[in-house]
């Protein structure tokens, strides 16, 4: 016996709307056309499904089975078409980030916090173990977006830029250099430089500031979380260079003093990396809208 979706939807209706008239409507086809599908059916299956004698017309013991079937089928494909649709239409899809920078969670959070509000039916998540092979990720469709302030020329990949940063230097309040204004590669040289345990190239204190001058501190320590850094610079351990976003809520600290790299500053682009043919779905442009301008109210209010 061949069975198809159609005949398993024939059963249902029938059995649901009580004759071939009202089922044939529902089913939006002719009633003769419905009963030459029920005819060609129970030949098929070499017995009868139906029981044309009672009022309404009712199934038999075998079209009762089929109807079981019928009835554990349908839904499930039923719910299939309804997300196949939804991903059509752009309303479910999946968002799994990678990120290059370290101190993003600070921003990226709050963002994704709005996002879930609006995109209930998008699968987020942030994919942590790819931090060192992020791009290579975004190609082989493992993530859907990157976080990263270096640019790559990738076929069918583009770089959407988000917003302005700055690297910032913080020291301990009673630091030399609190007195000077700002910080020339030099300066590191005697000191211990407190960093996210990234590899040196995705750290824009080495990348632009420190390896071009051909200066190297005179320690490095590496430290997972913000706060304990922070609280190692305080304690005069060692200093470290941090994006603006991430300082914000330590503006008002007495124990800290946040310094420009070079007497001008340095200023540095954060892009978030997608595949082109992603940037059809709305929930892709509405992450990107976010994530253009959240940060940058965080910025202008710290109490955020």
């Amino acid at each position: 016996m061949h069975l198809e979706l159609r005949h398993l939807r024939t059963v249902r209706a029938v059995h649901e709307q009580g004759g071939l008239a009202r089922a044939a409507d529902a089913l939006n086809i002719t009633q003769s056309a419905l009963s030459h599908q029920i005819k060609a059916l129970e030949e098929q299956a070499g017995v009868e499904l139906f029981v044309r004698r009672a009022k309404p017309m009712r199934l038999s013991a075998a079209g009762t089975r089929l109807l079981r079937v019928a009835e554990q089928v349908l839904p499930l494909i039923d719910a299939a078409e309804a997300e196949f649709k939804g991903v059509e239409m752009g309303r479910v899809g999946r968002l799994h980030i990678a990120m290059e920078c370290h101190a993003c969670f600070d921003w990226l959070l709050p963002v994704l916090d709005q996002f879930r509000r609006s995109w209930p039916d998008v699968d987020v998540d942030i994919r942590q173990r790819l931090a060192f092979t992020a791009l290579p990720a975004l190609s082989r469709e493992e993530v859907d977006l990157v976080i990263s302030s270096d640019p790559e020329d990738l076929p069918d990949i583009t770089f959407q830029p988000l917003f302005d940063y700055s690297p910032t230097l913080v020291v301990p309040a009673g630091h030399r250099l609190v007195a000077k204004g700002y910080a020339d590669p030099e300066d590191f040289a005697t000191e211990t430089l407190i960093t996210y345990p990234m590899d040196r190239g995705r750290l824009d204190v080495f990348s632009q500031f420190l390896t071009p001058a051909g200066i190297e501190p005179a320690r490095q320590r590496t430290v997972e979380l913000t706060a304990v850094s922070l609280m190692l610079v305080a304690s005069g351990r060692g200093v470290a260079v941090m994006p603006d976003w991430v300082l914000r809520r330590e503006s008002a600290n007495p124990e800290l003093a946040m310094l420009p790299l070079g007497e001008h500053g340095l200023r540095r682009r954060l892009f978030a990396a997608v595949r082109e043919s992603d940037l059809v779905y709305p929930y892709m442009t509405h992450v990107l809208r976010l994530s253009r301008t959240e940060p940058l109210r965080m910025l202008r209010d710290p109490a955020a």
